[in-house]
Order: C-alpha cells, then structure tokens, then sequence
C-alpha cells in the first residue's frame, strides 16, 4: 500500500499511535504513529480516523529539532501594521 499526506488515519492499519504524556486531561492532542520502513504519522486525536500527515523519521527528527532550538519562534504570527 502506497501511503500519501492526507490519506485517511483509519488506512494506516500498521501504524502504532502513541499520544504525548503531556496531552490535556481531556486527551485531545496530536497523535504519531510509528510505520514500516521508519515513517511516522501524524493525526489529531480527536479524528483518529481522519486525515494523517506521513514524514520521514529524517523530517521529523529535522522538525522537532528545529522548534527545540528557536523555542517556537518561527511559529509565532508576526504583528500587524
């Protein structure tokens, strides 16, 4: 099976999803899922069966990585003129 960004989640029947100790006390978080071949998926827990973002474990890595060392800078909005 051929898998692609935003194929439904509920198609990722080899994926085991695991959600952050750290979700909200409702649960409701992003969840990964560790495929074959090394690939992670991506899916919001509140659809599990919904769309899924599939990334390299290199991409992943280079993502979480990245929002470590600028703090989640690059994710902030920038002021309006």
């Amino acid at each position: 099976m051929s898998h692609t960004n935003g194929m439904r989640a509920s198609s990722l029947s080899v994926a085991v999803w695991r959600k952050s100790r750290h979700s909200n006390p409702h649960g409701d978080c992003v969840e990964l899922g560790q495929m074959e071949g090394g690939k992670i998926a991506v899916r919001n827990s509140r659809y599990p069966g919904g769309p899924a973002l599939i990334f390299a474990r290199a991409e992943m890595t280079a993502f979480i990585r990245g929002a470590a060392e600028n703090g989640h800078q690059s994710f902030r909005p920038t002021p309006l003129k």
